[in-house]
């Protein structure tokens, strides 16, 4: 049997690593569900029962693995259902492919059934946007796609006419196009600022007096160099809720999270410190940060324009968190005092004193969602993933919930949406079977995608 353009697509998916499709067959991806179908050995395809969880499911999957995340929808409302869930995947910077049908492409503009100009609809929420015009373009545009979303850590996107789909393959070319010219290679870049670069950001570490270390999910991953550096700056270690799991809430230096959903003594860091060294955090309350003008700045991250986005830096490091880190950290002196710390560490023993009363309080009225934190902290295993939810919610896991172990952390971040945490729950559960999986979601959020607990139930999910 001929190859067919859908075929081209789902083995190059293949090559670039996707080993799980989730989405929600129709009319309009026929040709792309087929190809799935016969490669079910190699990727698998988890029906969803709405097309913004499939979405959602792809930037979790993308986010707790570090791989590309895939998600697919028919045309029309099935492609705009994606939008939600691909925005929390951008502003949060989650690497996810999005393939959507169109209509057949001789009716296009012809205000045929499901016609809807996805090439337009999908252009702010993707760094790279395309429909197939020509079926022997797929293979290029695969690659594209799968590169432009590793590297720029965002949202992909390719329409494909629902006749092209099923398209076998000519082979014939334009003059300038060359066979094998395209690849599904790539390889993450591993930036280390110069020396002078880090010599110059080591000197305002090393003259602080009252410094601390602000992470976010930048650096995750690079737990052990954060606590590294932090020791020997003798620095309280604040986290971004998106940096929740960098470092375990239970680590002496930890003074938990920042902002509303944060602690007492964090804020009082930022307030007293007079450096601050910022890894992998583009924390957007800039409020809860140290006033300019009252600390010295040195950020990490490895996209030059989030250097100085929120706090104005006297040393910007662009470079990978990890190698960045561990650079610096070879030329920090390790400090003797440490006032700031010292009271931020009595302040976090009078914190959890606070959360446990809170989080074990009885009454007479019904339980206090406080308490539901706390004691699923004390009950989830060493290793689970947790995910939640946007609104009050979010509160009662940020503060009552302490992080250990190698447990996994992650919400809609800077979207802030509801009714992520059921469909992230079940990507985790996915990706990582042998693990508790654990929703933290409420009323509200659930009853918004309510439907996936189907999906988990049809996929045997516990």
């Amino acid at each position: 049997m001929a190859e067919t353009a859908a075929d081209i697509l789902v083995e190059n998916i293949i090559d670039w690593g996707v080993d799980t499709v989730f989405g929600l067959p129709g009319d309009g991806i026929n040709g792309i569900m087929e190809a799935l179908r016969t490669r079910q050995d190699n990727v698998r395809f988890i029906q969803v029962r709405h097309e913004e969880a499939a979405a959602f499911m792809a930037c979790a999957y993308a986010k707790y693995t570090g791989k590309l995340g895939c998600c697919l929808a028919t045309s029309g409302p099935g492609g705009i259902h994606l939008l939600n869930g691909l925005y929390d995947a951008k502003l949060d910077q989650a690497p996810v492919l999005a393939l959507t049908g169109q209509t057949y492409s001789d009716l296009k503009g012809s205000n045929f059934q499901q016609e809807v100009n996805m090439a337009r609809l999908f252009d702010d929420v993707a760094v790279y946007n395309q429909e197939v015009i020509n079926p022997n373009q797929v293979e290029m545009l695969v690659d594209e796609a799968c590169r432009h979303a590793l590297n720029h850590r965002g949202v992909a996107h390719i329409t494909f006419p629902v006749d092209y789909q099923e398209y076998e393959l000519s082979r014939k070319k334009s003059m300038h196009k060359v066979n094998g010219s395209t690849t599904s290679r790539w390889t993450p870049p591993c930036l280390v600022p110069t020396e002078k670069e880090l010599k110059a950001a080591a000197a305002i570490l090393n003259e602080a007096k009252k410094p601390v270390v602000l992470v976010g999910q930048g650096a995750r991953g690079a737990g052990a160099e954060v606590i590294e550096i932090a020791e020997k700056l003798g620095a309280p270690i604040v986290k971004a809720l998106l940096g929740k799991e960098v470092v375990p809430d239970d680590h002496p230096l930890c003074t938990g999270g920042l902002g509303l959903l944060g602690t007492t003594p964090s804020v009082e860091a930022m307030e007293e410190c007079d450096a601050l060294l910022i890894i992998g955090s583009s924390f957007p309350y800039m409020e809860y940060l140290p006033k300019p003008g009252a600390a010295k700045g040195v950020q990490i991250d490895d996209k030059a324009d989030r250097i100085g986005l929120r706090f104005p830096v006297d040393a910007g490091l662009v470079g990978d968190a990890k190698a960045t880190t561990a650079a610096l950290s070879s030329l920090i002196k390790r400090k003797r005092k440490h006032k700031l710390l010292d009271k931020a560490q009595k302040g976090m023993k009078d914190w959890w004193k606070l959360m446990a009363n809170q989080g074990t309080a009885n009454g007479d009225g019904p339980i206090k969602p406080q308490r539901v934190a706390w004691e699923l902290s004390q009950l989830a295993s060493d290793d689970a993933v947790i995910s939640t939810d946007s609104g009050t919610i979010t509160t009662w896991i940020a503060r009552h919930f302490k992080m250990r172990g190698t447990q996994k952390f992650s919400c809609s971040g800077n979207l802030a949406t509801m009714a992520p945490g059921l469909p992230y729950a079940i990507a985790a559960k996915l990706a990582f079977p042998e693990r508790q999986s654990i929703a933290f979601v409420g009323d509200g959020g659930f009853t918004m995608l309510m439907g996936e607990f189907l999906t988990a139930v049809k996929y045997n999910l516990p």
